[in-house]
């Protein structure tokens, strides 16, 4: 699938394909610590450097299980991230927003019509995801988007130096489906 022309607009937001001219945004907050410390694979500092060359990965023909939007503003200005990519158990959903972006249901919002999106353009029946133990915040997102708890596992976070205690939750098509 060539997501080259997606664009999604929500009330308040729109999620778009990164683009280079994204890394400084995506450096700023990204180099944050209440923000890498609850990422797995963020390291801490992050460089302008680590962002373009995470944005170099973005091919815009990558299949929807390995797709990346930009969370920005009406204005088109960087705020966070939310996508998908393979692991090796499924498709694993991820995110992050910028600090002066939190507590205003912001990540729901971008995180309802990513996965929106994911169910109308590929054949997945379960989407993966979780959070560190002490992220209540994301763990609330999540619930509210219809994930849900199946288990308990270590991950490392890269920003803070070791393996911590993680969440696991999963949404499935059906649940999601029964939800909209």
């Amino acid at each position: 699938m060539d997501t080259m022309s997606v664009r999604i607009e929500t009330d308040r937001l729109v999620l778009r394909l990164p683009r280079l001219d994204d890394a400084e945004a995506v450096s700023h907050y990204l180099d944050d610590y209440g923000v890498a410390g609850n990422l797995a694979r963020v390291p801490l500092p992050y460089t302008l450097s680590d962002a373009q060359t995470w944005l170099h990965s973005r091919n815009v023909s990558l299949p929807p299980a390995e797709t990346s939007f930009i969370i920005a503003t009406p204005d088109d200005a960087c705020i966070g991230v939310v996508g998908f990519h393979q692991g090796r158990e499924g498709i694993v959903f991820g995110y992050w927003l910028g600090r002066p972006f939190w507590n205003r249901g912001m990540m729901t919002e971008a995180g309802a019509a990513a996965l929106d999106w994911l169910f109308e353009n590929s054949l997945t029946e379960r989407v993966l995801s979780g959070v560190f133990a002490f992220n209540a915040a994301s763990l609330a997102v999540q619930h509210k988007l219809g994930f849900t708890e199946i288990g308990r596992s270590s991950q490392v976070c890269l920003a803070r130096g070791g393996e911590l205690e993680h969440i696991d939750t999963q949404l499935t098509r059906s649940v999601w489906k029964a939800r909209r």
